[in-house]
C-alpha cells in the first residue's frame, strides 16, 4: 500500500513536472518496492552510463547517508563505539548517519577494466549483479534509450536471480521494457530531456525511502 507521505512526495513532484504525470503510478510503485526491499533487509544495486553512470552515483550517495533527514546510528551501536575508544568512538557515534545499502555498479573502476579486459565489455553490471545480487534484492536501471546492452545483460541476470527490477528510460521503454518489473518510461526521448526528468524522478524515490524509515 502506497504511504500517505509518498502520495504526497509523488503529487508535489508531478505538480513541479507535469510531464510526469503519466507515470505517476510507475513512481509511487518504485517508492513502494524500495520501502518493501529495505524493510526485509535487501539492498539495491544500480547501473547506467555517461550520464546515467553519474545518476547511479548520484543515487547510492542520497541513500548511503542523510538525504534530508537526519539519521542518527543506533543507541546500541552509539554505546559500543564508546567503549571501544571513548574518545573517538564518541565522536564517531555523534556524527555518524544511517546508511540504506546502494551500491552503484559503475563506482570500481579495477573491477570494471578488469571484466572488460578478461571476459566482455558489454558485461561489466551483470557480472557485478552475479557477485552482489541477492533474492529480493532491486536493481535500478538506467537507459535513456532503453537499448543499452550492458544495462539489459544487468537486467536480464537481475530477473534470473529474481532481483527486482526498476527501469529509468525513456518514452518508448527500449528493449529493456522486457525486463523489468516497474518501468519509469519518462515522456521524452530526447537523451538530454530524458536525464533532466530522471533526477527528479530518482530524488523522489530516495526522498520517500527516507522519509518512511527517519521521519519522526
Amino acid at each position: 500500500m502506497t504511504t500517505p507521505t509518498t502520495l504526497f512526495l509523488v503529487d508535489q513532484l508531478c505538480e513541479r513536472y507535469p510531464s510526469l504525470t503519466t507515470v505517476k503510478p510507475a513512481i509511487e510503485e518504485a517508492c513502494n518496492q524500495l520501502i518493501s526491499c529495505y524493510e526485509k533487509g535487501e539492498k539495491v544495486l544500480v547501473c547506467g552510463n555517461g550520464g546515467s553512470c553519474s545518476d547511479s552515483d548520484h543515487i547510492v550517495g542520497e541513500l548511503m547517508k542523510s538525504f534530508e533527514l537526519k539519521r542518527p546510528i543506533s543507541s546500541e551501536l552509539q554505546e559500543k563505539l564508546a567503549v571501544i575508544n571513548p574518545e573517538r568512538g564518541s565522536y564517531l557515534a555523534s556524527h555518524l548517519q544511517q546508511g540504506l545499502p546502494a551500491i552503484s555498479l559503475t563506482a570500481h573502476a579495477a573491477l570494471i577494466t578488469a571484466v572488460a579486459n578478461d571476459i566482455d565489455g558489454e558485461v561489466i553490471f551483470a557480472q557485478q549483479v552475479v557477485g552482489y545480487g541477492r533474492p529480493n534484492d532491486i536493481l535500478i536501471a538506467i537507459s535513456s534509450s532503453g537499448n543499452s546492452r550492458n544495462v539489459l545483460d544487468a537486467c536480464m541476470v537481475a530477473k534470473a536471480m529474481d532481483l527486482k527490477v526498476i527501469g529509468l528510460t525513456g518514452e518508448t521503454g527500449g528493449k529493456m521494457k522486457e525486463y523489468c518489473d516497474i518501468l519509469i518510461n519518462v515522456p521524452e526521448r530526447r537523451t538530454f530531456i530524458v536525464q533532466e526528468l530522471h533526477l527528479p524522478v530518482y530524488h523522489i524515490l530516495c526522498l520517500a525511502v527516507e522519509h518512511h524509515f527517519f521521519k519522526k
